[in-house]
């Protein structure tokens, strides 16, 4: 035969064709795929039965591909699709499989599979099942994704039925999913189970994890009548056991008036439950209970939670699947034993994506608080704080901000799940006494910390150039004390905290004294030292430049692969060049998910900014940047001397309105310094990493590394271990990659347990439209509009009136806010960076709607009520 990878003729000794499951185990996984690999590792397991079988290998299914070398055309073909063209994949995979349904089965390969039904016993029934090598894995589950036959009976149902299999390898939800995981049809290979078929009383799946909320100490078991298909094909209702510490604490029985049963001579059938038997419980506590002990064994064996399928026959447990949950959120690690809440860092800081091991490290070298590591994010330890006397504090100060957080610790405390704290033991609570004393509205403070940082910086950028090797990762080692330092300047926080609280001093007063609920919206419009809001109108200074040049434009539509090396080579071009490259010495440093150093920044990838400066070119006229600018001052001026002229009416008015005015100034004043820490940050971090790529490019030369994005796969003290050593643990780093791409399917709970529980906390409030998706109010107004999902930035393509719906926005994200009319995010808070830059620019907007990306459609008409906080899908 011919490897099909390879194309190099190779013989396959006919028996590894087919290989009994006593012969397998978790390493055959490319021999057997998935399913089979797990079921031959079941089988090994004391005390579990599984139902006698075998599998038909990959190199069966390589001798069909083999010989049918017209196949490679078409995987060339489907490769290249996109996952939504449905009409082509539809078209590609049904030529496939017919393909290799009509490839006749070589007779040696019937002869085997044959003598491997003899010994199982010829006459029985058998379960023919796909086991594909991209199933049942820790990162992706593939589950359903191919076909399985029940109740096949005879040799050659057998055989036609593992062709269809074969085939079923390329259905289009299979082809769909593949493309949407990134995995290659090219190197998928499907091997076939064919298992001893059992006539179960009853049949389902266990979960040796809650499925909904994650909760690893939890087991939860469905069950129905007969065959599991009823379950599967939501024939029935299922009845549900939920299983801790041995017992049943929550069961529900549901009503079964079918079954599915395997039908004389093959196939399945359903059959009505008589009526005195519907109410029945399909399994008794006791059965739930050992069934529940059985799948912590088995989860103890593959050392995951697990998903498991099971039938119960003649009152004894078998085992017929089970796979990895692939969905579940990992549990931080505590070595205590102690239940503990964990409260998420990216929910925080707006990046709820996956961070790499090297962007993880230098984070956690960043800020001075432990933190604890789970599906490459970063949470903190909020048990003793919830365990104090002070925690109503805490929680008041959380709920202001995000009150989907603070109800789900609220959730924990009510249900007394939090430990109480040892006897004289100091939680981590913030001092007593409150915040500093308010500082006076003062611009020269601003300045002076502003000018601070920069100095500092200039000083990293001319230093850093000296060193190199483990000298470079010791400078930058010392140089983070810098970082801190700025970072955590007493006078920094007493800017934040005079500004803050100078924005709820309003908010409160305002609405006591005029009835006027969020005045801080349109006073914080346009306000001086906002360096991410000047960032966004700086690029429609580009687009000015880039205008009047037609050529330019032209130039940058064609732009692939970040290459703008040919720009001044277009008429205009120099000046385009000159303008883009002195935006980005000033803005360079940022990029979507900016708190991993790791992520490529602009001026590594330009391109990333490009369609944003052609939407600009197309949607605004010359000067929009300070207009913009000064008509949002102009509505904040307005607003100040409206509500002024109201409080003098009222009793003591002068008094209110002189508060008020110190109150505006305060805002006024310190509101916009609050995005600079973080972008003096972010600068540092681009110097770190432009010194770090270097060294990672001498160790790629020096043969120490692949790639040189292999660094973004060790911590940073590893690093500096082999930049020392000039020896590093490849394949350390593979596994860290490939653990790397599962965790950025997982989307990070608000709050997680140490029992692995994600709570995601609800809203508690009444007058919403039923079927509104609900969220928290930032910024007000209401605006209805085409929503745009825009996941990724640099794939923006926005015009005036667009409603922007994504997962979350950092500081880079401001260049958008200038063309959209709403905002609705998935993640966000009362201060955090698309709350705070929406009111600036007087948009409205709704944050922390949970699912809005896929809950709302791209180009779907919606209405955004920022004022009450939720969005509402329009016909």
């Amino acid at each position: 035969m011919v490897d099909v990878d390879s194309g190099v003729a190779t013989t396959v000794p006919l028996g590894r064709l087919v290989l009994e499951f006593e012969e397998i185990d978790r390493s055959r996984i490319a021999g057997v795929g998935g399913k089979g690999a797990h079921l031959g590792e079941l089988s090994r397991i004391a005390g579990v039965h599984v139902p006698a079988g075998f599998c038909v290998t990959t190199e069966a299914f390589g001798r069909v591909l083999a010989g049918l070398p017209s196949l490679e055309d078409r995987l060339e073909r489907l490769s290249d699709l996109d996952p939504d063209d449905r009409d082509a994949i539809g078209a590609i995979s049904a030529e496939i499989r017919d393909a290799i349904g009509g490839f006749p089965l070589p007779d040696d390969l019937a002869t085997v599979i044959t003598r491997s039904l003899a010994r199982v016993g010829e006459s029985a029934a058998y379960a023919v099942r796909s086991s594909a090598t991209a199933e049942d894995l820790p990162t992706a589950s593939f589950a359903g994704q191919q076909d399985t036959y029940l109740n096949v009976v005879g040799p050659e149902a057998v055989l036609d039925h593992v062709r269809s299999c074969w085939a079923s390898l390329f259905t289009e939800r299979a082809v769909t999913y593949r493309l949407r995981h990134g995995v290659d049809h090219r190197t998928a290979r499907m091997a076939v189970v064919v298992q001893q078929m059992v006539t179960p009383d009853a049949s389902g799946v266990l979960f040796t994890a809650d499925p909904v909320t994650s909760n690893r100490k939890v087991t939860s078991v469905e069950a129905v009548l007969g065959l599991g298909e009823a379950l599967v094909s939501g024939l029935v209702n299922a009845d549900s056991y939920t299983v801790r510490d041995g017992a049943v604490v929550d069961r529900t029985v549901a009503v079964k008036d079918r079954a599915v049963r395997a039908a004389p001579g093959g196939g399945t059938r359903e059959q009505p439950v008589e009526e005195e038997q519907q109410r029945r419980p399909a399994l008794t506590d006791a059965q739930a209970v050992r069934l529940a002990a059985l799948g912590r064994r088995i989860e103890a064996h593959f050392g995951c939670p697990q998903d498991i399928e099971w039938c119960l026959v003649d009152g004894e447990f078998r085992i017929v699947q089970s796979r990895p949950i692939t969905t579940l959120f990992p549990a931080p690690v505590a070595d205590d034993g102690d239940g503990h809440v964990y409260l998420s860092v990216g929910h925080q800081q707006m990046m709820t994506d996956a961070m790499t091991p090297l962007g993880l490290s230098v984070w956690q070298m960043t800020t001075p608080r432990p933190m604890s590591e789970a599906g490459g994010r970063l949470f903190v330890d909020v048990t003793p704080i919830l365990a104090s006397p002070g925690r109503d504090g805490f929680l008041d100060a959380v709920g202001r901000s995000d009150p989907l957080t603070r109800d789900a610790l609220q959730t924990v405390i009510d249900r007394g799940d939090v430990v109480p704290a040892p006897s004289g033991a100091e939680a981590d609570v913030p001092p007593a006494g409150g915040a500093p004393t308010p500082l006076d509205a003062d611009p020269a403070l601003v300045e002076e910390l502003i000018s601070a940082g920069r100095a500092s910086l200039a000083a990293l950028a001319r230093d850093i150039r000296a060193h190199q090797g483990p000298d470079l990762l010791d400078f930058i080692v010392e140089d983070f004390k810098e970082l801190r330092r700025l970072l955590f300047d007493p006078r920094s926080h007493r800017v934040f905290t005079t500004a803050m609280d100078a924005a709820w001093w309003l908010g409160e007063h305002m609405r006591a004294w005029l009835g006027e609920e969020d005045a801080t919206d349109a006073l914080t419009q346009s306000v001086p030292h906002n360096v991410t809001s000047e960032m966004g109108l700086a690029l429609l200074d580009v687009a000015d430049v880039i205008r009047p040049h037609p050529e330019v434009v032209a130039f940058l539509r064609g732009v692939e692969d970040d290459d703008l090396d040919g720009l001044p080579a277009v008429p205009g071009g120099r000046e385009a060049h000159d303008a883009l490259r002195a935006y980005l010495d000033s803005y360079g440093m940022r990029c979507v998910g900016e708190i991993d150093i790791g992520r490529p920044r602009w001026s590594e990838r330009p391109a990333a900014l490009v369609p944003l400066i052609l939407g600009h070119v197309e949607n605004f006229g010359p000067g929009a940047g300070p207009r913009r600018f000064a008509r949002g001052r102009q509505v904040a001026r307005e607003k100040q001397q409206e509500l002024l002229e109201r409080l003098r009416t009222l009793p003591d008015g002068e008094r209110k309105a002189d508060e008020t005015t110190a109150m505006i100034d305060r805002l006024r004043t310190f509101i916009g310094y609050r995005e600079y820490p973080k972008f003096s940050m972010v600068s540092r971090y681009a110097l770190y990493k432009a010194a770090l790529w270097g060294e990672a490019e001498r160790l790629v030369r020096d043969g120490v590394l692949r790639d040189r994005q292999d660094i973004l796969f060790l911590r940073f003290d590893e690093l500096h271990d082999v930049v020392r050593t000039r020896q590093v643990d490849d394949q350390l780093i593979r596994e860290r990659e490939e653990a790397f791409v599962g965790y950025q399917a997982l989307t990070p709970p608000r709050v997680l347990t140490s029992d692995g529980e994600a709570l995601a906390g609800a809203y508690r409030r009444d007058g919403i439209p039923t079927d509104a998706l609900v969220g928290l109010a930032v910024s007000r107004g209401t605006v209805e509009g085409r929503a745009r999902v825009v996941l990724d930035m640099s794939e923006a393509d926005l015009e005036p009136g667009d409603i922007l719906v994504t997962a979350f926005t950092d500081p880079s994200w401001s260049p958008v806010f200038v063309t959209i009319e709403a905002l609705v995010t998935e993640v966000g808070a009362m201060m955090t960076h698309g709350a705070v830059v929406a009111r600036e620019y007087g948009l409205p907007a709704v944050v922390g709607v949970e699912g809005a990306t896929r809950l709302i459609r791209d180009r779907q008409r919606i209405r955004v009520d920022g004022t009450n906080g939720y969005v509402e899908i329009l016909a």
